[in-house]
């Protein structure tokens, strides 16, 4: 388990990396304003799935070997809600310090750990359940972001993937040279 442990464990953090790139790439073309807009009374802003994810992160992997998931001074109701208080740089100074967090916890565990218990909600989890758990949450959400920064930012929206109408152009560049 050992070398397939730390192959998943690089993956792991390289899927991590990943996403918070995948975010901030689309939270950029995001303005100020529209950082904080929902589409309706029923949807969050960005701001909130920001304010929600950095929450989850300080609650998830501070103790991550050591304590319950699920802290019990997290007011996870109240990331869904936008305070007076709240402002784009502490949202994101609050997003930054989450993605310490998780990358410090992840970083340091050994393929060992990966079999280890850990509790989430007084619920049991190997390492590797509450990785996997955390990496298929946080894509979740940061595809609501990119949703949202897309539909935001309208014509001004630069694309953080294959542009539309050049997959095959991308494929034939990624091809070695003298194969079909």
């Amino acid at each position: 388990m050992s070398a397939e442990g730390a192959a998943y464990l690089e993956d792991a953090v390289r899927q991590f990396h990943g996403q918070k790139k995948l975010a901030e790439s689309a939270l950029s073309q995001v303005s100020d304003e529209d950082f904080f807009r929902s589409l309706d009374a029923e949807s969050n802003s960005v701001a909130l799935i920001v304010k929600h994810l950095a929450g989850n992160m300080r609650s998830r992997w501070t103790g991550f070997l050591t304590s319950d998931g699920e802290k019990a001074d997290r007011r996870r109701d109240s990331e869904f809600e936008e305070e007076t208080s709240d402002s784009r740089a502490g949202l994101m100074r609050r997003w930054e310090d989450g993605w310490r967090l998780t990358f410090a916890a992840v970083e340091a565990l050994a393929p060992a750990d990966l079999l280890r218990s850990v509790v989430i909600r007084g619920e049991p989890h190997s390492v590797l359940k509450a990785i996997n758990r955390q990496l298929t949450h946080y894509a979740h959400h940061i595809g609501q972001i990119v949703f949202l920064a897309k539909h935001l930012a309208g014509p001004r929206w630069k694309t953080l993937s294959i542009p539309r109408g050049k997959s095959e152009e991308v494929n034939a560049a990624m091809r070695p040279r003298g194969s079909a």
